[in-house]
């Protein structure tokens, strides 16, 4: 074979010939790597083809996985090729397959398939989550070449394997000095309309897994150079680059092609998706997002698509899928994130959609995609396109999601998968060609668990059998009090505990390092009943129970237990970590300090400032807090007082809202190592104004007037700790409690 032949991931036909009346039989052998569920489509379903209706959740996401489970069969019976070109259905690391991953792997988190992610990992595994355009500094740079990297992403989102990241991270952070250079040039990096859809999106989300602002923060500096570069404000549309500013069709229309406008508006709502609700520039997107959407919404034509030249449909009339899918997304992602007005845009969402559904053919391929290129062509009814398939997938789970209620942005990333669903859905690779015969094979797979048994694997150092057990303190040291410090030495956390609960929450030196962190509080797990959060921080895995407790509770970006934000335009609006301390009482029968916090925007309506007391007392499993919020309006404020949301293999966990009582409680998920962990909330029932959620907290909402002090409580229970060891035992001690309000 010489070097230009294709090397074949997919079936392999060996045919047989039979001797006698047995007609001739084909019998596929599979080539390495690929697996025979992937080369049979699911049954074709019914496909909504009515625009006057939307099709159910269960529908929309019947077609997803029909559409994906046909470009995944036509995907494993290609060639791929050394170099992996433009080739409009065949696997590879480049753009084209790239968008269809970025669909497969949104319709991985609802699918009840798991061939969809068993095949995406296969891909990442086969490119060794490396990237293309190695070989100079334009291609280093190429938005092209970091599609894939949101494969990566979520593939590290799901499963946390930091070696996925590394690579993508590592061209990154190439990249960012020259995406965030402080000499304007001529030249562009991202110098047209497709490169938003394909690298932006990617560098925040690195930001958001990473906790690195400069990832964003060097993206935002070239959007908007590009977006100045290429964005029409009297069209309300973009150019595909700068060559198109006075070109002209066959007719004399300015030339606006379909598929660019499209890349930047899916782009849009995959950058919002994780900018910050707090980034200053985040109005910007927001209001060019309203302003594009609302141009393509005026450009649909009658049958529900759009033209492949958006102010020329007559010279290109025939269906155009590809621009038209992205469209689709687009308007229905806003409407589902509360960015676009459902009455206004809904009709258009339906039309699209159907019209998507007539075009998806007897193989299950999406129809009428342009072909690869930088401006309109004709288009046959039979071409197809990996890009298209991917963006029917985003707007066939968009649609789904039409049935749910407003999302917040920015959106949470996946759940972390359970070890079991790691183990499905990550393909072995086969054995060497050489071992063949049993003894072979047993030879083998002693020669596999040796290599499990005696390499040496860092993630081994929390395993019990290595774990170092806390040392008890001096007995004069082990009596119960009630204790808070400030610690420098954990990046200005404040640590408070008594006998019964230990929780903290994060300082400013942590904000600097970690962009997420906020003002959540964290639950600390406790089983003695004197302090022990200072010892257990003295080792660098303080996740590890050493006997005495851990730190196993996730705030992530939501409130934890009890940290509080602004409900506003049903969004939360939330302060960044505390800015100052003053410790009060420490050391007896009562914890009392107070923290500030900055202000905070709330929209663009108004900004907000905290002082908020805090007290345990012994003997108690709640904290006390009273806060005081000042604006720079007097208007009553909506705060709403959250839970951070959990789901795990054992479910979401159970939440209980009791207005009358003014009570939030949440019993976690039980943890498979940890066990369990319940949070409640009280309130005075006098202000509660009803229950919210969003997509990382469960919310009790009060009425709030700046400047007056208001009072909650927060407390937590642990059914491996002293105190309480079922739910049920818990929730009778919150609802049989009393509180001073």
């Amino acid at each position: 074979m010489s070097l230009r032949s294709p090397i074949r991931l997919a079936v392999l036909l060996l045919s047989a010939a039979v001797a006698g009346p047995v007609a001739a039989q084909t019998q596929p052998v599979l080539a390495p790597g690929v697996e025979a569920e992937w080369l049979t489509p699911r049954p074709r379903p019914t496909l909504n083809t009515d625009p006057s209706r939307l099709p159910s959740r269960a529908e929309a996401i019947a077609a997803a996985d029909y559409v994906a489970s046909a470009q995944i069969a036509a995907m494993a019976k290609e060639p791929i090729a050394l170099s992996t070109g433009s080739n409009l259905s065949q696997m590879s690391s480049n753009w084209v397959a790239a968008t269809f991953y970025v669909g497969a792997a949104r319709l991985a988190r609802v699918s009840d398939d798991p061939e969809t992610l068993r095949f995406l990992t296969a891909v990442a595994e086969h490119y060794n989550y490396s990237l293309r355009g190695a070989r100079s500094g334009p291609t280093l740079l190429n938005a092209d070449d970091i599609a894939i990297g949101d494969l990566y992403e979520e593939l590290y989102a799901r499963r946390g394997q930091e070696g996925v990241l590394m690579p993508l991270r590592q061209r990154l952070d190439w990249q960012v000095p020259h995406l965030n250079r402080s000499t304007e040039t001529l030249a562009l990096v991202w110098w047209w309309a497709d490169a938003l859809f394909m690298a932006p999106p990617v560098l925040a989300r690195m930001s958001t897994l990473t906790g690195d602002p400069k990832y964003l923060t060097a993206a935002n500096r070239e959007w908007r150079r590009t977006a100045e570069h290429l964005w029409v404000p009297e069209q309300r549309l973009f150019l595909r680059d700068e060559r198109f500013r006075d070109r002209t069709e066959a007719n004399g229309a300015p030339i606006y092609w379909s598929r660019a406008n499209a890349w930047v508006m899916a782009g849009l709502a995959r950058w919002l998706e994780s900018m910050p609700a707090d980034h200053p520039d985040r109005a910007y997107y927001v209001d060019l997002f309203q302003k594009l959407s609302s141009r393509i919404l005026e450009l649909q034509q009658d049958d529900g698509l759009w033209r492949a030249s958006l102010l020329a449909p007559d010279v290109y009339p025939e269906a155009e899928t590809s621009g038209s899918a992205f469209y689709v997304y687009g308007l229905a992602w806003g409407v589902n994130h509360g960015l676009l007005e459902r009455d206004a845009y809904l009709p258009a969402v339906r039309k699209g959609l159907a019209a998507l559904n007539r075009n998806i053919l007897p193989s299950g391929l999406v129809g009428a995609a342009q072909k690869t290129g930088d401006q309109p062509v004709s288009t046959r009814p039979d071409e197809t396109g990996l890009y298209a398939t991917g963006a029917y997938l985003l707007a066939a789970l968009e649609a789904a999601d039409l049935h749910g209620e407003i999302q917040s942005l920015p959106q949470a990333e996946p759940a972390r998968d359970t070890p079991e669903v790691v183990a499905a859905t990550t393909p072995t690779p086969p054995p060497p060609i050489t071992v063949v015969g049993e003894a072979e094979l047993r030879r083998r797979e002693e020669e596999m668990r040796a290599t499990r048994a005696l390499a040496y694997d860092p993630a081994g150092l929390n395993r019990p059998s290595t774990i170092e057990r806390l040392t008890p303190p001096p007995a004069a040291e082990q009596q119960a009090r009630a204790v808070v410090r400030f610690a420098p030495d954990r990046l200005d956390d404040l640590l408070w505990e008594n006998d019964r609960v230990a929780h903290r929450i994060y300082g400013p030196a942590l904000e600097a390092r970690e962009a997420p962190s906020g003002s959540g509080i964290d639950v600390w797990a406790k089983r003695v009943r004197y302090p022990f959060m200072d010892r257990q921080l003295k080792f660098p895995n303080y996740h590890t129970d050493r006997g005495e407790g851990l730190d196993y509770y996730d705030v992530g970006r939501g409130r934890g237990a009890g940290g509080l934000g602004v409900w506003y335009d049903n969004k939360l609006w939330t302060s960044r970590n505390f800015s100052t301390y003053e410790i009060q009482e420490t050391g007896g029968d009562e914890a009392r300090f107070t923290a500030t916090y900055r202000p905070w925007p709330v929209d663009v309506a108004r900004n907000v400032w905290e002082t908020r007391e805090f007290s345990l007392p012994l003997g108690s499993s709640f904290t006390r807090m009273t806060s005081t919020l000042s604006s720079n309006t007097t208007e009553p404020l909506i705060v709403g007082i959250g839970i951070s949301k959990r789901r795990n293999e054992n479910g979401a966990g159970q939440v209980t809202r009791d207005a009358a009582n003014g009570r939030l409680m949440f019993w976690e998920p039980e943890n498979p190592e940890h066990g369990g962990l319940g949070i409640a909330i009280a309130v005075d029932p006098a202000k509660v104004e009803g229950f919210a959620e969003d997509a990382d907290n469960y919310l009790i909402l009060v009425r709030v007037t700046p400047g007056e002090p208001f009072t909650y409580y927060m407390g937590s229970a642990w059914d491996r700790g002293l105190d309480f060891q079922t739910r049920e035992a818990w929730e009778a001690f919150v609802r049989e409690s009393r509180f001073r309000f």
